[in-house]
């Protein structure tokens, strides 16, 4: 199943390893520190430019921004999960 975070981009369920909510001003300094790494390395891939990011959707390979709140990522897989 393919789960669509934004922009063009849809990533395989099966890859995600985990799904942030960064939109927090609260956001602990862990995942902060995570997402700097992830840049440096060179695998953090911004998915809709433009607008404000509000969770961060890790893969085994890849780490994406999405717009797309982890609320409404959560919804979206939860259906596909259950049609």
């Amino acid at each position: 199943m393919y789960l669509h975070i934004g922009g063009d981009v849809v990533v395989d369920t099966k890859s995600i390893v985990a799904v942030i909510d960064v939109s927090s001003p609260y956001q602990s300094d862990v995942n902060r520190e995570f997402i700097q790494v992830a840049e440096i390395e060179g695998l953090l891939k911004p998915v809709a430019l433009g607008y404000k990011t509000k969770s961060c959707v890790i893969t085994s390979d890849k780490v994406f921004l999405s717009s797309i709140s982890s609320a409404t990522l959560r919804k979206r897989v939860m259906e596909r999960i259950l049609e």
